[in-house]
Parts: C-alpha cells; sequence; structure tokens
C-alpha cells in the first residue's frame, strides 16, 4: 500500500510541472528580452533622457528668448495718459491744453509687444552647460552598466534554472535505483535472507528521495518566476526549459587586470568633469555678462488697432561686484565635491580590482573542486557496482549499498552545483572585467 502511495505521489510529481505552460529558452532569448523590456533598464533608459532634456534646457545659453504679449490698459494718471497718446502717435495741439494735461480723463491703451533677449557672453552659463553634458554622459554610462548587470543576472538565473532540472535528473536517476534496491530486499525477504528493517530502511530511502523531488520541482518553478522577472515578461506560472547543464572547458587563469574604461569607472570619470564644469562656471561668475535685448510694439486706442509702432534694441552689460559670498561659496562647495569623487573613484577602483582577484581565485578553485567531484563520483559509481554485485551474493548488507547510492547521489548533485557556481562565476568575471 505504501509503494502504491509513493506511485500516486511520482504521477503528481510528473504531471506538476506539465499543469503550467512549458516552453524552451536559451539564454540568447533570455538576455535579448531582458534587454529591451527589464524593468531596470527601462528606468536606466528615462534616466539617461531625463539627463538629456536637462541638457537642452541649457541651449537658452546660446538661443534667443522671444515673448509675445498683449494688453488693455485704462487711467487717468496725466503722465501715463499723455504717454499713451505718444505711443499712439495720435498727440494734437489741443492735447497740449494745460486743462487737459492735468486732467486728462480716461485714456485707453491697447498693445501688442514682442520682446526678445539674446545671449551673448555668459561665460558662467557656458561652463554649466558643459557640466550639463558631462552629467548626461555619466547617465548614459549607467545605463550600460546597468544593462551589464542584468545581463549578468540573466546569466546567474538562467544556470540556476539550469541546476533545479540536473538535480531533479540525478534525483529520478537515483530513485529508480533506490526502487531496484527496495524491491530486491523485499525479494530477499521473502526468501528468508534478510530481515524486514532492511526493506523498511530502503522504504526509508524511497519516500526522502521522492520528497527531495518534490522540493526539486518547486526549485524549477520558482527559478522560472524569477527568470521570468528579470526578462520583464507576464508569463504567469511559466515553466522554461533549459539547455542542459554542462561541464564547460576549464583553463586556469591568472594575472587577472581590471579595465579602466569600465562603464561605472567611466560614469564617475564624467561626474568629475561635470563637477569640475561646475566649478569653473561659478569661477565665471564672477565675471561680467553681456546679452543684447529689443522690443517691437503696437499701439492703438481701440481694441485690436495696429495704428503706431515702435521699437527698442541695445546692448547689456551687467556686472555682479558683491552677491552676498554666494558664488564664492558655491565654488567651495564645487571643490569639495569633486575632491569627495576622486576619492570615491580611488576605493571604487581598489574594491573592484579586489573583487576581481577573488573571483579569479574562486573561478580556478572551482576548477578543482569539478575536477574533485568528478572523480569522486567515478569512485562512488565503481563503489556502488561493487557493493551491489556483492549484495547480491550475500555479502554486503542493505545498509552499505543504501549508504553506497546515497554517496553516488550526493557526489553527482555537488559535482553538478560545482559546475553552476563554476558558471555564474565566470559570468561574473566578464561583468567585472567588461569595457
Amino acid at each position: 500500500m505504501k509503494i502504491e502511495k509513493s506511485k500516486l505521489l511520482l504521477l503528481f510529481l510528473g504531471i506538476s510541472l506539465n499543469v503550467y505552460s512549458q516552453r524552451y529558452l536559451s539564454v540568447e532569448e533570455a538576455l535579448m528580452s531582458a534587454r529591451e523590456h527589464n524593468a531596470n533598464a527601462k528606468i536606466s533608459d528615462l534616466e539617461e533622457k531625463i539627463a538629456h532634456a536637462n541638457f537642452r534646457q541649457t541651449d537658452a545659453v546660446f538661443l534667443p528668448q522671444i515673448e509675445l504679449g498683449y494688453s488693455a490698459v485704462s487711467t487717468n494718471n496725466p503722465l501715463n495718459a499723455f504717454g499713451f497718446l505718444l505711443n499712439q502717435a495720435s498727440v494734437t495741439a489741443a492735447d497740449f491744453d494745460p486743462a487737459k494735461l492735468n486732467d486728462p480723463g480716461s485714456v485707453q491703451n491697447y498693445g501688442a509687444k514682442a520682446e526678445m533677449r539674446l545671449p551673448l557672453l555668459n561665460l558662467d552659463m557656458i561652463y554649466a552647460r558643459k557640466g550639463a553634458k558631462s552629467q548626461r554622459e555619466v547617465y548614459q554610462y549607467k545605463a550600460v552598466r546597468t544593462k551589464q548587470y542584468i545581463d549578468f543576472e540573466v546569466k546567474k538565473a538562467y544556470n540556476q534554472l539550469q541546476f533545479s532540472y540536473k538535480a531533479k535528473e540525478i534525483l529520478e536517476k537515483s530513485l529508480a535505483d533506490v526502487k531496484a534496491i527496495h524491491k530486491t530486499t523485499e525479494n530477499f525477504q521473502k526468501q528468508g535472507l534478510i530481515q524486514e528493517s532492511d526493506v523498511l530502511n530502503a522504504l526509508v530511502q524511497v519516500n526522502t528521495i521522492e520528497a527531495a523531488l518534490a522540493k526539486a520541482a518547486s526549485n524549477i518553478h520558482n527559478a522560472s518566476e524569477g527568470l521570468a522577472l528579470l526578462m520583464g515578461t507576464n508569463e504567469k506560472g511559466s515553466v522554461y526549459k533549459t539547455d542542459s547543464l554542462i561541464l564547460p572547458e576549464q583553463t586556469l587563469i591568472n594575472d587577472p587586470t581590471l579595465s579602466l574604461g569600465r562603464a561605472d569607472i567611466m560614469a564617475l570619470d564624467k561626474a568629475i568633469e561635470a563637477t569640475g564644469m561646475m566649478q569653473k562656471s561659478a569661477i565665471m561668475s564672477f565675471l561680467p555678462r553681456i546679452n543684447a535685448f529689443g522690443t517691437y510694439q503696437l499701439n492703438d486706442s481701440k481694441a485690436f488697432g495696429f495704428n503706431a509702432d515702435s521699437y527698442m534694441a541695445g546692448i547689456s552689460l551687467s556686472w555682479t561686484i558683491f552677491s552676498g559670498n554666494q558664488n564664492r561659496s558655491k565654488y567651495k562647495s564645487y571643490t569639495f565635491q569633486k575632491n569627495k569623487l576622486e576619492k570615491e573613484k580611488e576605493l571604487h577602483i581598489q574594491q573592484s580590482n579586489l573583487e576581481l582577484n577573488k573571483t579569479y581565485r574562486e573561478l580556478n578553485d572551482l576548477q578543482l573542486e569539478i575536477q574533485k567531484h568528478t572523480t569522486s563520483v567515478e569512485q562512488a559509481t565503481e563503489a556502488l557496482r561493487i557493493l551491489n554485485n556483492r549484495y547480491k551474493e550475500g555479502l554486503a548488507s542493505t545498509t552499505d549499498l543504501l549508504a553506497a547510492q546515497a554517496q553516488l547521489s550526493q557526489q553527482e548533485l555537488l559535482r553538478s552545483q560545482a559546475v553552476m557556481s563554476y558558471n555564474i562565476t565566470n559570468a561574473y568575471i566578464q561583468f567585472l572585467s567588461e569595457e
């Protein structure tokens, strides 16, 4: 009866993955989907667009500003009233009557106005524009580095899913072996060659592996959902089929080097450059500014009438001699910020070098670990074969045979786990050394 229940459990595990939609997924497809749909990749693209839009705001350093307006005014102020008449080009001799000048009554003016301001020489704004350009490049490099990290995370998740399938495969093979041992123990027990405790021990091993198989099926679902999240897909409940987890070509690697052209380091360089430009902008704010201006007006005593026109154009020079220490303090602030960024870059490079060296050593250790586990699998396989033959001849105990089978399964899982760790570590090295 217990065996029948085990068969039902295995049947349930066998069809559990088929309840959800399954499709084959290569690592290249996963990477392409993540680059296009991953939420963090989209956020980094938006940050880059925001920085670009902020940079375009500095076009005002060179381009004119033009304003149009229309006003309707009524006044009895003598000075303004006479000015309206002048703007309307409608002054007559009667308007110079002292009584009328002192008490003009209500006078209306309807005027259209175009006003233009054109920067000619604003050195502080020119350097601020250069700083905004460098800041835009900071976000460009940040977007590149974000997408590189997403690539690494996808490769990591894909390898974890591969390992989940490999673990399930190893457990299924182990279950078949243990079931065969259990069947043999039942036959021996019926012949009175062994005790019932040996049968029960074999059945315990069957139940243990079946429980591990259930967990392995859940791990496949979890790994698939994690990969789907990285890919930015809406395929809820999807289970992805992957390529098989294979042994990599192993070559010992020495003397790792960090590229200073890596996107995150370049982003720090551009941040330092941007702060340097803002530092120069603060210095240039002590110098005069030269700007051109001009206005064109149309005035009439009636609404939407354009009887008289006038213009005014000129160039202005302004020089802020003292700004309450605002410019001086701004310069000091940018100086400290630049020094801080330079220290951060130096520390970041040191930490990155340490991380790269550590990861290379881990990769070499994993190569040796895979070799050791491969040898252990071969030895455990041979030990299981010998014990199985001795068991059939009555020269070995059921406990020894079950322990040998468990040892083989464990060594195969450890080797597969080491292969997964090797692939993930190798992908991490690519991420650390990528330009």
